[in-house]
């Protein structure tokens, strides 16, 4: 079933405090957690974005039954968008998953945390800077962490490059390999078609400290969103060279390609 049809009514506060009081989450006794994550803030910003996953982007999430709900895992979706609705709305899914609710915790640029006001709201609601430490300190506490391989590569595209993966980093292997963390695949379609940008001025991007300025519309677009998660997949290996962490890699990268591929071909309309 559609994560996105288990919300089409209203759901009052009280229920989505629910939502959020389920999910595994180590916070002290005023809702904080270490990164700066609130339950309140949470509540918030889950209220708001429900509206955009059920209404705007009208998304469809498939395998949500993939996705644990205990223990650490790293989703590894493709990325596109300018903005980071892909992100986002993985975070609803995950976060009105029937199975049981989780936190998403974003790995998130470090040029965004110094924007004005963002970087207070994005560790607020579960983002935190894209760093290993950060990273697999969240693992070891046994939290659900989005990385997006791809990075700027991926979400400063030009609409000519849609649905081209680029290349990916290996980081997010040795992470999964040195915390013993699940890694579930998840291929994102909808979100190039969000903010199709003509081309990245990359002399501004440089001279703003960006990853790049694209020329686009100024708002998101409301495309469909499908999300598929994947199947878990766990590596484990001692010692091996890049090259052997490449190859892992690509077989993640494969099976995000499998899942893409699979909603587009299913695809009758991009809005």
């Amino acid at each position: 079933m559609p994560a996105g049809s288990f919300f089409r009514k209203s759901i009052s506060s009280e229920e989505l405090g629910k939502l959020v009081n389920a999910m595994p989450l180590s916070v002290g006794s005023l809702g904080y957690d270490p990164w700066g994550f609130n339950t309140e803030s949470a509540k918030a910003g889950l209220s708001v974005l429900m509206w955009f996953y059920d209404h705007y982007f009208r998304v469809s999430a498939h395998g949500l039954e993939n996705v644990p709900v205990t223990g650490p895992v790293l989703l590894v979706p493709n990325h596109a968008g300018q903005l980071p609705t892909d992100g986002m709305m993985i975070g609803v899914a995950l976060a009105t998953n029937p199975r049981g609710p989780r936190a998403a915790r974003a790995m998130v640029e470090r040029f965004a945390f110094h924007l004005p006001f963002v970087g207070n709201m994005l560790n607020r609601v579960g983002a935190v800077v894209g760093d290993p430490v950060n990273c697999i300190r969240m693992l070891q506490r046994g939290e659900a962490v989005i990385v997006f391989p791809e990075g700027a590569r991926g979400g400063g595209k030009v609409f000519a490059k849609r649905y081209q993966l680029q290349r990916f980093g290996n980081g997010f292997m040795h992470m999964a390999l040195s915390t013993g963390a699940l890694i579930v695949p998840v291929g994102v379609v909808g979100s190039e078609e969000t903010m199709p940008a003509l081309i990245n001025v990359k002399p501004l991007a440089k001279a703003l400290g960006w990853p790049s300025f694209p020329l686009t519309v100024p708002f998101p677009l409301p495309a469909k969103f499908t999300i598929r998660f994947g199947e878990p997949m766990r590596f484990s290996g001692d010692n091996l060279t890049e090259e052997e962490v490449t190859g892992l890699v690509e077989k993640v990268k494969a099976e995000i390609r499998r899942l893409m591929d699979l909603s587009l071909a299913e695809r009758k309309t991009v809005f």
